[in-house]
């Protein structure tokens, strides 16, 4: 596990809301570390919820000596308006084009638009691919060809960019520097604005300095909740799987300082209702995550509406989010309340903002409020002085209202308009997505090996439970972080084959000198060439370094194809079948897509492994049940020296 006092996979007692006990006198230890203070559930005790709220941030800040300097800094205030960044694998097929080798960024922009737009993303990289080599982390940002050109691309359309620190990688190649020095001189040549803190609640003093003092600072958002002391120099940090009170509850951290960015995320949730809510009354954001490393975990219709509702009011009223006066469960009328729907108050400069959810399941209509303060906007929908207004299922509305003589903001009627040109969606169902599996061409040629005869089999096929799942579907749906013994632990799964042909699988891996003599006769060179055989290999040892299309053009070559999955394992069980040396997985004919994930199956395992920690993929020798869910990277970074294939050829009947 990682080395640091956080584990994300053990629950603590302040995974749940925190309840301020009577006259606020909350535990100074317990209250820096809350993730939600919750809110009484009569609403007759929630003017005192708030002044003992606000006598606790008073006390907090004072015994701290509080200045908040970090988010006056003209290079990351940027960050407290932060409001929707996207966790992304820097080879989703939205965003990489694997055919062409090559980033597509307006494809990702325009695929994901119906999220109500970004700020900014978190590149992710290494994780769950690392560990197949002795490629440390940085290594995985590093090799990619024009990396620094995809973070100008972003930034040239408006969004940050995050790349990722693992500070678990302690077992793969070192690079004669600290991490802190690694990642900080990695920002620098990147151009990156920000660095997210995989499994750490915040970066560790070391860290913290070295990414201060780049140019510009880097931002540091962790994966859990961040202390009171450490809100200083952390600007942003994840509300991952917060519960919440049934009456919405306040974020500590927010409420700690509202300059702090907060993104709430439940990564396995089909239902993202709980986190809108949560961000919509606390003016803080989302991380929208919606491939879970390699696994679909798409957003329903219903929450991407949501999410567009409330993106497009925080970002053009964020000004009265951050400096003004905010008051939580205020303003809500009694009928209101009891069917579900709550308030709260945000007041600047004569514009008072309501915030405003309703926890049922059926829309709710009617004036939400008790009093009328002024002018009344729809936001959400897009309406002027509405006599009424709905609040949707499980959703949320905003109305502004102006006090008399206060004039409409700048921001205001093309807020309307766009509000109004949105028609939303009730539809709350999970959108599937299924990994299709490329079928090969038949061999061009007969040959030689193990035979395999044609049939229905059921295979026993072993594999370790991981975050990336197996072929189909998530591993964990509508649950918080899973535990040991249901993450990381071995599975078995019975999968059922249909060998339609007799196929011949060639006993052993093929060697580099015959690679070798390949590429002489054929001239061959790949599309991309970063680490194509790149490091040194004994002639009669298996050839490695090579992507999966490096060996389907050296089979085509041969006359034959890759044998996938099932043919390999059901040859390996045979004698006659051989693992040259030094062992190296076996690419096989399994590529599958769900039009954003890629994947291939390795099998047979390698002399290497990653030694250190859990998270690191698969290694070592493997029996030939073994399946590893390799998610394939682009431009080079899936060629491997512990990756390389044997052939297979299909016989007449």
């Amino acid at each position: 596990m990682p080395p640091n006092d956080f584990n994300p996979l053990v629950p603590r007692p302040l995974d749940l809301p925190t309840h301020l006990p009577p006259g606020g006198r909350i535990d100074p230890d317990e209250g820096d570390v809350a993730k939600i203070f919750a809110a009484p559930p009569d609403p007759a005790d929630w003017p005192r919820w708030r002044a003992d709220l606000a006598a606790w941030r008073e006390e907090a800040r004072r015994r701290l000596a509080y200045s908040g300097a970090a988010y006056e800094h003209p290079e990351t205030r940027w960050a407290a308006r932060a409001y929707a960044v996207a966790q992304v694998w820097l080879w989703d097929e939205r965003l990489f084009d694997h055919e062409h080798q090559r980033f597509t960024v307006e494809a990702f922009l325009d695929s994901t638009a119906d999220h109500g737009g970004l700020d900014g993303l978190v590149l992710w990289h290494a994780y769950p691919v690392i560990g197949i080599d002795d490629r440390n982390q940085f290594d995985y940002y590093r090799d990619i060809p024009g990396l620094a050109d995809l973070v100008g691309e972003f930034h040239s359309r408006g969004l940050r960019v995050f790349i990722d620190y693992n500070p678990w990688d302690t077992g793969t190649r070192r690079t004669g520097r600290t991490d802190a020095e690694a990642l900080a001189a990695l920002t620098q040549d990147l151009g990156v604005d920000g660095v997210f803190l995989d499994t750490l609640k915040e970066g560790d003093a070391a860290l913290t300095r070295a990414l201060a003092a780049t140019n510009p600072p880097q931002v540091l958002e962790g994966e859990s909740r961040v202390a009171n002391p450490r809100v200083e120099d952390h600007l942003l940090s994840w509300a991952q799987w917060f519960a919440d009170s049934a009456a919405p509850g306040v974020q500590r951290a927010h409420w700690y300082e509202r300059r702090h960015m907060m993104h709430s995320i439940r990564r396995w949730n089909r239902d993202h209702s709980g986190e809108l809510q949560s961000a919509w009354m606390n003016g803080t954001g989302i991380l929208v995550w919606d491939t879970v490393f390699g696994v679909w975990v798409g957003w329903s219709e219903r929450d991407k509406a949501t999410l567009r509702r409330m993106l497009r009011v925080q970002r053009a009223a964020a000004e009265i989010l951050i400096e003004g006066e905010w008051a939580p469960l205020e303003g809500a009328s009694p009928e209101a309340i009891d069917a579900g729907v709550y308030s709260s108050r945000w007041h600047l400069h004569g514009m008072t903002l309501w915030t405003i959810i309703n926890r049922a399941d059926a829309d709710w209509t009617g004036d939400p409020l008790l009093a009328k303060g002024g002018k009344r906007y729809d936001l959400t929908a897009g309406a002027t002085d509405p006599a009424q207004v709905t609040v949707p299922a499980r959703s949320l509305t905003g109305i502004l209202e102006l006090a008399p003589g206060t004039s409409e903001p700048d921001w205001l009627a093309p807020l309307l308009e766009a509000a109004a040109a949105d028609p939303g969606s009730a539809d709350a169902r999970f959108p599937v997505r299924t990994a299709f599996r490329t079928i090969p061409a038949p061999s061009a040629t007969p040959g030689s090996g193990i035979r395999v005869e044609p049939g229905s089999y059921r295979l026993p096929v072993t594999y370790r439970r991981r975050e990336t799942g197996f072929y189909q579907g998530a591993p964990y749906v509508e649950e918080w972080k899973p535990l040991p013994p249901r993450l990381h632990d071995d599975r078995e799964a019975r999968i059922d084959v249909t060998i339609r042909r007799p196929v011949a699988v060639a006993p052993t891996e093929v060697t580099a000198a015959e690679y070798a003599r390949f590429l002489a006769e054929t001239r061959y060179r790949p599309l991309v060439p970063n680490r194509f055989l790149h490091g040194p290999h004994a002639p009669d040892g298996p050839v490695a370094d090579v992507s999966l299309q490096d060996a389907r053009a050296y089979a085509a070559w041969a006359g034959a194809r890759l044998p996938d999955e099932f043919e390999w394992q059901l040859a390996a069980a045979q004698p006659g079948f051989h693992r040259r040396t030094p062992l190296v997985w076996n690419w096989t004919e399994s590529e599958h897509s769900d039009g954003v994930t890629r994947f291939a199956m390795l099998k047979g395992g390698s002399d290497y492994r990653a030694e250190g920690s859990d998270w690191y993929t698969d290694g070592g020798p493997q029996e030939p049940s073994f399946s590893l869910k390799y998610l394939i990277p682009g431009l080079g970074l899936e060629r491997s020296p512990n990756i390389g294939f044997r052939l297979a050829f299909d016989l007449e009947e």
